[in-house]
């Protein structure tokens, strides 16, 4: 009796179906617990008196803390396995998330910012790297898309969400509106961190959902790429001069990505809009439109195998956003749609982006690779939400911030293409 073989597609669509959605929903929750404090700082402000330039340092100062920590989490990942830490991961910044509704002042608001970061250090890179475990690098932009994907779905469905707790629940049991937010938005983050001790699978031969022939298959794949990297010792990711290049692209690209979502329901609210739940609804636009265009260009990058080019339009795409919805800042429909081309441009290259490190690093120096770019590149997190205060002093134009934020935009596309060898770009056989 001849046993038939297993096929690439339907043992990779195998694959997607177990291990995309469920990590789709857990960034949605982790995306979700990190940027609500924009919707938070429309009431949150007000009760603790604190500044745009306050708001924006804590906003920012997340950040701090997950730098700290991103590098030995990603580590950590690698050594006791993605089921157990991102466990670790999710449950810690749930709970953390949670306690943000008992911050009373400035320096609270800050510590718990900061704390939340370092909790949460190592998720995303994390997921980056498990990716890495399952799928070559030619199926890897797409798969990254659908994960990614969760940021402006978070956008999509969590502005509206964010807007209508506020607005239902201010008052309720002697809570703030902001106040129940974070409640609300934490306890999932734990009850699904929890999940994932029962759920994911830390490598290929643990999955018991896979047959025999199907972990032959994946393995081999995977197998005959690494042999063709040559980085793949801790110290390789430290002294490799791509590594750094990569950590200035991200850099700017974090700028852009934060610069964007802590200051979007801020940017909405001043349309004139009434309640929270229709500014919930207005900023659910860009990230709509960054989700489908997104699919679509990674897929794209997927068939042909090119991701700098990709990148570098992409960016300036987002950077053209910028500057459009700075020069229509009273217009809220051209405000509106430059800020859509800007979500595209920027989260849109997020999935262009990290099938580059693993081009080139492979194993540890994969894992702490990754880890370096993420850190070193969150960086712009703590940038972008201060751009706006930073400028004020050398500009009186209220748009100055978007179009700073845009030249960074620019730049970092300039870097993919000026350091980032084409060599390293996958080779896509056409049948």
């Amino acid at each position: 009796m001849t046993v038939a073989l297993p096929d690439d597609v339907s043992t990779y669509a195998k694959v997607d179906r177990r291990i995309i959605p469920f990590l789709f929903l857990c960034y949605i929750l982790a995306y979700l617990d990190r940027v609500n404090v924009g919707f938070a700082k429309l009431q949150m402000a007000r009760d603790l008196g604190l500044s745009d330039a306050a708001y924006a340092a804590g906003a920012g100062i997340f950040f701090i803390g997950y730098f700290f920590f991103e590098v030995p989490s990603n580590v950590a990942l690698k050594k006791f396995g993605a089921r157990l830490w991102i466990t670790r991961i999710m449950v810690t910044w749930g709970i953390v998330s949670s306690c943000m509704l008992f911050v009373t002042s400035e320096t609270m608001f800050y510590v718990m910012r900061f704390i939340l970061g370092l909790a949460e250090a190592g998720f995303f890179p994390g997921v980056i790297f498990y990716l890495t475990l399952w799928y070559p690098s030619q199926k890897r932009s797409s798969r990254t898309a659908l994960f990614v994907a969760a940021i402006p779905l978070a956008g999509v469905i969590g502005n509206p969400v964010s807007g209508g707790i506020m607005d239902l629940f201010s008052g309720s049991m002697g809570l703030a509106g902001w106040q129940w937010l974070f409640l609300a938005e934490g306890i999932p983050s734990i009850l699904v961190g929890l999940w994932v001790m029962f759920y994911l699978d830390s490598s290929i031969a643990e999955a018991r959902w896979l047959t025999g022939g199907e972990k032959a298959l994946l393995a081999g794949n995977l197998d005959a790429e690494e042999r063709h990297k040559g980085e793949h010792r801790l110290i390789d990711a430290f002294k490799s001069a791509k590594v750094y290049a990569l950590c200035a692209i991200y850099f700017t690209l974090m700028i852009g990505l934060y610069g964007i979502a802590f200051w979007l329901p801020t940017i909405v609210k001043g349309f004139g809009l009434q309640g929270y739940l229709p500014v919930g609804l207005i900023s659910a636009i860009p990230y709509g439109v960054a989700t489908i265009g997104m699919l679509i260009l990674s897929r794209h990058s997927d068939r042909t195998g090119e991701r700098r080019m990709h990148y570098a339009c992409n960016v300036t795409l987002g950077a053209f956003g910028l500057v459009l919805s700075g020069v229509f800042a009273s217009n809220p429909v051209i405000n509106t749609i430059g800020l859509s081309l800007a979500a595209l441009g920027v989260i849109g290259s997020m999935p262009l982006f990290w099938p580059i490190p693993s081009a080139f690093l492979t194993g540890t120096a994969a894992a702490a690779g990754i880890g370096i770019v993420n850190s070193i590149g969150n960086l712009g997190g703590y940038v972008g939400p201060n751009v706006a205060i930073w400028i004020k002093p050398y500009s009186a134009d209220p748009s100055a911030a978007l179009y700073a934020i845009a030249a960074l935009l620019v730049v970092g596309g300039v870097i993919c293409l000026v350091a980032i060898p084409k060599s390293l770009m996958v080779k896509v056989s056409r049948e």
